[in-house]
């Protein structure tokens, strides 16, 4: 064997369990197709949100929480139905996480170095009955950086040979186990981080090990096969999307693992935000960023009618989802005011919070300023999605021109608000939005840095008005390989692949499909985490107990595959 481990995909899942492996003394080759540049994947861009239960950070902020309570709402946002199946690998990773989340994991972060900021978020309220959104102090590249140092540490001792612009095209199987990998080395590239490389090739290469960890990301830079598996509950797939991922995240070692009997669970189960922007300075092709709203907005659809309770900005995004796609349109409007977009749009992405990336304290205490974030401040100037107008008339005008169409009329528009406005000075409102506004301000983080004081939208010195068109932005594929709790890939059948393992997305985030419909927030980058480590760890007990080719005979391989082709 030329190394003990082989890990495909340098992302954070792919990190960690590199870091898991290389730390007990295992040589390990870690491959990406990808310049080194985009090291660290898809976590480096992200605001760093990560799931906490029962925190001194929620502590100190009077929150009162609990393991008991996170598995209630775990199980009540999650929904699996398919539990002796599908779900059954699932549910045993959810309670498995969630005893993470509520345990070991602060600790074990804190040991590497992360730090989070003190004040807990609260990002989608039907799910967290509590806030538990911990955003790490330096967003997506401050959790990156310690697994980083490791596998440059790794590097140096001669633990670890990392090689980028390495596409692994094919899974090597023998002896009823696959052992290695074939594929193709990649011209070289400067393609920064996120851009899109040239798949061009130069040589071939093929390398063996005991095992193989897949850690390659999900599908959702791949939108027609997001439309080919789009979820039959939300109706018929959008025409139009944005991408919220770079193009390399495609799914193409999903099919890989496939051919070599690895099982794909709840295809149909992703996770898509309803509030996506174009970036005005986009780094891949369609590239969106995502609205982390306040709940103030008044989010109306296409046409121009106000959404009805429970899809409020903030509240359910699958739900709002399945909202959207029932008006036959794929788009929708938030209007709002200048007062509410200073404190209530948070963009998610590293780049897009430079105070918190950078761990600027003075950049940090600026967000209590009046006025805009400079981001935010820079999409309403820029923004193809933005209209600021100082009167309604010309506000309307302007979501049509965005829109090519009629739709917003200005008469609808104006009586929906002064609806909504009439009961904000109400004390006994009868309106379910005005009434989650003052609920959201009854805890004190959203109330200090995240909701706005209620006011009324048409008050011109709350103004200028602001309509921003929300596009439906691709993001996280929920279903993957199914695997037990040690990140070994089952076969249709249920049983373990012997040598192979997955983690991350590729793997639903664990078990094909940890979060099951719904995802509650913070619980993606924490399942990167969580997954890596288990593969990282089951890899080293099956070395240990030295598991691996104990069975004979030839892994039969499937051909025409084409779920994830």
């Amino acid at each position: 064997m030329d190394y003990d481990v082989i890990v495909i995909g340098a992302g954070l899942a792919g990190l960690v369990a590199t870091a898991e492996l290389s730390d007990q003394g295992k040589k390990v080759l870690l491959l990406d197709q990808e310049p080194e540049a985009s090291l660290g994947g898809q976590a480096w861009w992200s605001f760093g949100g990560l799931f906490l239960v029962d925190s001194p950070e929620q502590s100190r902020l009077g929150v009162k929480d609990s393991k008991d309570l996170a598995w209630r709402d775990w199980l009540g946002f999650a929904k699996f139905d398919r539990e002796k199946d599908e779900d059954y690998w699932a549910i045993k990773w959810a309670k498995a996480y969630v005893d993470f989340a509520s345990g070991e994991k602060r600790e074990w972060l804190q040991s590497l170095g992360i730090r989070f900021f003190p004040v807990v978020g609260w990002a989608e309220r039907q799910g967290n009955s509590v806030p538990r959104f911990h955003i790490t102090w330096g967003t997506g590249p401050g959790l990156v950086k310690p697994f980083e140092e490791k596998l440059k540490a790794a590097i140096k001792t001669g633990l670890v040979d990392y090689k980028p612009r390495h596409q692994v095209d094919e899974l090597i199987t023998s002896t009823n186990a696959v052992n290695g990998v074939k594929g193709k080395v990649l011209v070289p590239s400067s393609a920064k981080r996120g851009e899109e490389s040239a798949r061009d090739s130069i040589s071939d290469f093929e390398y063996k090990a005991k095992a193989i960890i897949v850690t390659s990301g999900g599908i959702g830079a791949n939108i027609e096969l997001v439309r080919k598996n789009w979820p039959q509950n939300l109706g018929k797939a959008p025409e139009r999307m944005i991408s919220g991922v770079p193009a390399h995240v495609d799914g193409r070692m999903l099919a890989i693992s496939e051919r070599v009997g690895g099982r794909i669970v709840n295809k149909d189960r992703m996770w898509h935000y309803t509030e996506g922007i174009q970036n005005w300075n986009p780094v891949w092709q369609n590239h969106g960023i995502r609205i982390l709203p306040g709940p103030s907005s008044l989010w109306l659809d296409a046409e121009g009618n106000r959404f009805k309770a429970p899809n409020f900005p903030g509240f359910d995004t699958l739900g709002t989802l399945e909202a959207i796609q029932k008006t036959g349109y794929d788009y929708s409007w938030f209007i709002l005011t200048e007062k509410i977009i200073e404190k209530e749009f948070a963009l998610s992405g590293s780049e897009q919070n430079p105070d918190l990336t950078e761990k600027n304290i003075r950049k940090v205490l600026q967000r209590i300023l009046p006025g805009p974030t400079k981001p935010v401040k820079a999409f309403m100037e820029n923004g193809a999605d933005f209209v600021v107008a100082n009167n309604l008339r010309e506000l309307v005008n302007g979501m049509n021109k965005i829109a090519g169409n009629e739709l917003i009329h200005i008469e609808h528009i104006e009586e929906q608000i002064k609806e909504r406005d009439d009961e904000i000075n109400k004390k006994f409102t009868m309106d379910l939005q005005v009434k989650a506004i003052r609920g959201a301000r009854n805890y004190i983080g959203d109330k200090v840095i995240r909701v706005a004081k209620p006011h009324k939208l048409l008050d011109a010195s709350k103004g200028p008005l602001i309509a921003v068109r929300l596009n439906i932005l691709t993001r996280k594929t929920l279903g993957g390989l199914q695997t037990d709790l040690d990140g070994r890939v089952l076969d249709e059948s249920m049983k373990p692949i012997e040598g192979l393992y997955a983690a991350g997305e590729v793997a639903g985030f664990g078990g094909g499909g940890v979060h099951g419909y719904r995802a509650l927030e913070g619980t993606f980058l924490g399942g990167c985490l969580f997954s890596g480590r288990q593969a990282g760890r089951g890899v080293l007990k099956d070395i240990k107990n030295n598991n691996f080719s104990k069975n004979k005979g030839v892994l039969e391989k499937i051909e025409n595959i084409n779920i994830y082709e």
